[in-house]
């Protein structure tokens, strides 16, 4: 059974908000996407990235049961690929809309699988046995450069790259989306996040607030808050799931939803 909310927040500075989220029960699953290249052309490329997918993905994987299949992996893969093409498509010689693109990730849960995909540097994290683990690598600029030792992970912040994606949604060139498939225990739970969040908290400090014992809508917010107390730089969004056991009855609904699409602002 899963529990899940989420919250999107404006921030303090921005005046639009860039990024969507998306959840669909029917299929388990979950959806994060931070515009980028300006006003317009961010906010309709994430709209794009959470109204397009699912529906790419349902039709893709409508005969994969098993999300440890390879081909799960390879057919989620294609449906981001597709996806990135259709929005530069879209955006081409489109006046306001140049350079339309948006960051994604997304979680597939199905059973006790998650399969987890992503372009750019929104992130997924797991919390398990009061540990916090991200599972994305973020497509950018400076982590290339702490990669390859040029940088220290405490200067990305602070960097003067700071946000220069090397892959996205609507990208040049071939896509390169990334998927890897995560086993679910009872008790784990999944935070899906653009880096609005990540850029105003630290690790310790996410992991504490995914940690204390809150719902998810609370924790959200409670991230949320967080982060705009830190300055609220940009725009920002959390999902929080929980993979919690469901009870041994006849008629257990496999979802059980509470979600909230839009934070104070």
């Amino acid at each position: 059974m899963i529990r899940y909310a989420g919250l999107s927040d404006r921030g303090l500075v921005r005046e639009n908000n860039e990024d969507n989220w998306s959840a669909d029960d029917s299929q388990g699953l979950f959806i994060v996407s931070d515009g980028v290249g300006g006003q317009l052309a961010g906010e309709l490329a994430s709209q794009i990235v959470v109204q397009a997918l699912p529906v790419l993905l349902r039709e893709r994987l409508a005969g994969i049961g098993d999300l440890s299949d390879v081909k799960a992996s390879e057919l989620i893969i294609g449906a981001l690929c597709e996806l990135s093409n259709r929005v530069r498509s879209e955006a081409k010689g489109e006046a306001g809309i140049e350079g339309l693109g948006a960051t994604v990730v997304l979680a597939l849960i199905r059973d006790a699988s998650a399969m987890i995909a992503h372009m750019g540097d929104s992130r997924a994290y797991l919390l398990r046995g009061g540990k916090l683990r991200q599972l994305t690598n973020d497509h950018s600029i400076v982590q290339l450069l702490i990669e390859r030792g040029e940088i220290a992970q405490k200067q990305a912040h602070t960097h003067p790259s700071r946000g220069q994606l090397t892959r996205s949604v609507g990208m040049a060139g071939e896509p390169l989306p990334e998927a890897q498939f995560v086993a679910l225990e009872p008790g784990d739970r999944l935070l899906l996040c653009t880096d609005g969040l990540t850029g105003m908290l630290a690790h310790k400090r996410i992991h504490a607030i995914l940690d204390g014992g809150l719902e998810p809508e609370t924790a959200c917010q409670r991230l949320i808050d967080k982060a705009k107390a830190a300055g609220g730089h940009d725009n920002i969004t959390a999902v929080v799931i929980d993979f919690v056991p469901a009870p041994a009855t006849a008629g257990t609904k496999r979802f059980s939803a509470h979600t909230t699409r839009e934070g104070l602002t």
